[in-house]
């Protein structure tokens, strides 16, 4: 029987105000983790960390975008100040948006790229030199079956994902030698806000359920839960590693 411990162990999870990053810094204190919560809304952020000191768990708020170099180092020094350290990373802030290749603009494409895949870089690099320093530390970065297959209207998103499954293993290889574990997430169709319009939509819910052999909709706790797993000491010996949760999807 697996059974994960965080005591005493402190983690910075991206974009946790909401949706699967929110149900990961809750699951992350669940296990005894303390934790830093994230977003560009310091108030929705505030909530998640209220909920998480109700827990017993210590926390706060810090609103930072991660694709700003500077925010994200005043991010990292907050924690380092209050903590002393950092021993887990989330990478989980992203954005989404459509966009065909004819239609999409320079300006679309440069800020998704620059949250999603920038972002996952400015964080790990900063985090990475703490956790070197302690020889010890578990980056988790959440990509997406996007980044394995493709999407109609979402040239820049299966982009960025694909290379953040790249840049998981280019960083696992580097990392390895400083105690510090890399692997990635990625996630299917996950009840969020980013899929809401398909869940409000019979006909395009019925549409992705087909291609999902479990045929339902994957909640974000399951995410979650595979996040914990590989940022435990249980999963000490992995690194570099992109694991699928899709309900099936990416077996077709």
């Amino acid at each position: 029987m697996i059974f994960m411990n965080f005591s005493g162990k402190v983690a910075l999870v991206t974009g946790s105000s909401r949706g699967i990053g929110r149900a990961i810094a809750l699951k992350l204190a669940e296990l005894g983790a303390d934790v830093i919560v994230n977003s560009t809304k310091l108030e929705s952020a505030k909530t998640v960390s209220k909920e998480i000191e109700s827990m017993g768990r210590d926390s706060f708020a810090v609103q930072a975008d991660v694709s700003n170099g500077r925010q994200v180092r005043d991010m990292l020094d907050s924690a380092i100040k209050k903590f002393d350290k950092v021993d887990i990373l989330v990478n989980n802030a992203g954005i989404v948006n459509q966009g065909s290749l004819l239609n999409l603009e320079e300006k679309q494409w440069d800020k998704l790229i620059s949250v999603d895949l920038k972002g996952v870089f400015l964080c790990s690099k900063g985090a990475a030199k703490y956790m070197a320093e302690q020889k010890y530390g578990k980056i988790v970065n959440i990509a997406s079956v996007a980044g394995l297959m493709s999407f109609q209207g979402l040239a820049h998103y299966c982009s960025a994902k694909a290379a953040v499954i790249s840049f998981t293993k280019e960083i696992a290889l580097e990392l390895a030698p400083l105690g510090i574990n890399v692997n990635a997430i990625a996630p299917g169709a996950i009840e969020t806000d980013m899929t809401k319009d398909i869940k409000n939509n019979p006909d395009a819910l019925n549409a992705v359920l087909s291609r999902i052999p479990m045929g339902r909709l994957g909640k974000p706790e399951e995410i979650a839960s595979a996040a914990a797993f590989l940022v435990s000491d249980e999963a000490s010996y992995i690194t570099g590693a992109t694991l699928v949760v899709d309900g099936g999807w990416t077996t077709g």
